[in-house]
């Protein structure tokens, strides 16, 4: 049976959720819809998002379409919960971007869209919201072409947009004028049917066409545009049947080696530890052991989703998702199985925010950092660290109203009430060079039994951290290689001036064991002293994030607002006034967001808005601001060595 991972993807309030319920409720999968508003959606299920009526965590529903099986997984649609989006992202066979036909393409929408163009995942869009006053399906798709870095094509026509009268009709790509555009639409990528087209239109059929077009939105060069109210279920069956018909399925082998990834952790109502494993290939029973980075675990229960439920099963084959039970050193991103490879790293920037957490109460110091570590299983960039005495804990964030969901859930799932101190910004390293280091064993001041030898150089902007081996891989166990790469990565976390470095490729060019004395944790306690060496050469300078940003408001308030602009150090780029509406665009340290965000409502009489998000980082010139660490220092050798001991 053909089986397909589909995304719901959205910016915030623009109907993700509620195009997540009626598509269920049309597949057959629930008999009663529920609304965001009422708290009583099916996959909405903490208590939380009930309460506030927003997307917190992932959730995965499984249904049939004829012989399709769809694994659906709604996504938050905040911001600050991109985590999440983060880990469904690279599950997806395709997905469907949602956007309001009010509000249009915003801020998410651009950052969801250069993500799936990026992991090379097909996608359509459904423009929702159509009855509502001020909706506008044929701008917001001029929007989509101009803003986006997409083809749409208009799978819908609509009448009577805007209010509750609103009708969608599906087109008919055998008619004019459809026919015409279609073929116009798949010739630019397509130089035989262009041919065909222009010299011998007889050739073009409408089977022919609909073959073509499915073919190129699977390969990302078209996409789809469906509209719709999500509410009552205008235009939803045509987007059922766009997701069986256009979208690339798979067909999985149960029989092949077992392979799969680990995207969600949760904890039971005994709080026993439940990992969400999406299985591509072979078929995993309750009591098997399973191969995990950590070791193997053993299989204690298994929940498969399947139409609509979660049922307890003793086997679950490739193609499904399931909750599984037992693996009690498992993590998110981890591969099952014994054909890993690394994970490719973010597809979105990692926080830029970071702020230290206390309890109100100091005697639950302790219950707080049990309580924060299973917080950090489920969300593992929250990066929850401490200081080197283990007084203080930190943790990074994406917004501030990721604060007040751990501080909810903290209240309501552990008793602890806690304060956060205001956020800071999180910088980042970038090496200026390339530096080399090593320790040969048996060779003071080495005081390990394990040769290595590691190369550090930049990479592009953005392309994130690497490592490979330029060493004959046979001659030492694989475990201890492993043990060298993991470490490496976790090095990074903290540079020189102990901010996490970014964009580093580290080669392995000398290793040598001694047989049978050596072990892989000698080879973990000298990775980092052989890195530190090496980025110590190579040299680091400190970054400080910058963002993007879109601001409208009044062209009255045009001159006011430019001031703030360049008070807070901001680049801008682009200025335009349109009907009185002045519009900005440019780049500004993340750090001033927050002062220009505070001051825009006074300045535009409540009307401006402000979009931005993650761009790049900008090196800072003269003083290196420094972070404390949480951990032993490998800069400081000797503390290094004492502190491990």
């Amino acid at each position: 049976m053909r089986t397909l991972n589909l995304g719901i993807l959205a910016h915030v309030d623009a109907g993700k959720t509620s195009l997540t319920e009626r598509i269920l409720f049309d597949a057959g999968v629930i008999d009663k819809l529920g609304s965001v508003d009422s708290g009583n959606t099916h996959t909405d299920s903490l208590e939380l998002e009930r309460q506030r009526g927003i997307t917190i965590a992932a959730a995965v529903v499984s249904f049939a379409i004829n012989d399709l099986t769809v694994n659906l997984i709604d996504t938050p649609g905040h911001p600050d919960f991109i985590a999440e989006v983060e880990r469904v992202l690279q599950l997806l066979d395709a997905a469907v971007v949602v956007v309001s036909a009010v509000e249009g393409v915003q801020a998410q929408t651009r950052v969801l869209v250069r993500a799936l163009q990026r992991l090379g995942i097909p996608f359509i869009f459904f423009i929702n919201k159509i009855d509502r006053l001020g909706a506008r399906y044929s701008a917001v798709l001029d929007e989509i072409a101009s803003q986006l870095p997409v083809r749409p094509f208009a799978m819908s026509v609509v009448a009577d947009a805007g209010s509750r009268l609103a009708k969608v009709e599906a087109i008919d790509m055998g008619q004019e004028p459809c026919f015409s555009k279609l073929c116009e639409a798949l010739a630019v990528n397509d130089e035989t049917l262009l041919n065909d087209y222009v010299l011998a239109s007889d050739r073009l059929s409408t089977v022919r066409l609909k073959t073509a077009f499915a073919d190129q939105v699977a390969k990302g060069l078209l996409h789809p545009a469906l509209c719709g109210i999500a509410m009552n279920g205008l235009g939803v069956p045509a987007l059922i049947a766009a997701v069986e018909t256009l979208f690339p399925s798979r067909i999985p082998d149960p029989t092949g080696p077992i392979k799969g990834k680990i995207f969600k952790i949760e904890r039971g109502w005994g709080g026993e530890k439940l990992a969400y494993l999406n299985l591509t290939s072979g078929s995993v029973m309750v009591r098997d052991h399973l191969d995990l980075p950590s070791g193997f675990a053993k299989v204690t229960s298994i929940q498969v989703f399947n139409e609509g439920r979660l049922e307890k099963a003793s086997k679950v084959d490739a193609g499904r998702i399931a909750k599984i039970g037992g693996l009690a050193n498992a993590r998110i991103g981890d591969e099952v199985g014994s054909d890993r490879r690394l994970s490719s790293g973010f597809h979105f920037a990692p926080p830029t925010l970071e702020t230290r957490i206390l309890p109100r109460r100091p005697s639950d110091r302790a219950a707080l950092w049990l309580a924060m570590q299973q917080l950090s299983e489920q969300d593992p960039l929250i990066n929850l660290r401490t200081n080197a005495d283990a007084s203080e804990m930190f943790m990074s964030l994406y917004g501030e109203v990721q604060k007040e969901v751990i501080q909810a859930r903290l209240l309501s799932d552990f008793g602890l009430d806690i304060v956060f101190e205001e956020s800071t910004t999180i910088c980042a390293e970038r090496l200026l060079g390339t530096g080399s280091g090593l320790e040969v064993i048996f060779k003071e001041p080495n005081p390990f039994l394990a040769t290595i030898g590691l190369r550090v150089e930049p990479k592009q902007e953005g392309t994130g951290n690497s490592f490979a081996l330029e060493v004959e891989v046979g001659q030492m166990p694989v475990s201890f290689y492993r043990a060298v790469e993991e470490t490496v990565f976790e090095t990074l976390k903290s540079g020189v001036f102990g901010w996490q470095v970014i964009d580093c490729h580290v080669a392995m060019n000398a290793a040598r064991h001694s047989s049978p004395s050596s072990t892989a944790a000698d080879f973990r306690r000298l990775t980092p002293l052989v890195l530190a060496t090496a980025l110590s050469s190579a040299q680091t300078v400190v970054c400080e994030p910058i963002d993007h940003f879109r601001l409208e408001a009044p062209s009255a308030a045009l001159t006011s607002i430019l001031t703030l602009l360049a008070k807070c150090g901001s680049s801008t780029k682009e200025a335009s006034i349109d009907c009185g509406i002045a519009r900005l665009e440019g780049t500004i340290a993340s750090s001033m967001i927050q002062s220009v965000q505070r001051q825009l409502p006074g300045l535009s009489s409540g009307t401006g808005l402000l979009e931005n998000s993650f761009d790049h980082y900008a090196s800072i010139s003269g003083s290196q601001p420094s972070r404390p660490r949480s951990a032993a220092n490998p800069f400081d050798r000797a503390d290094y060595l004492q502190r491990i001991r």
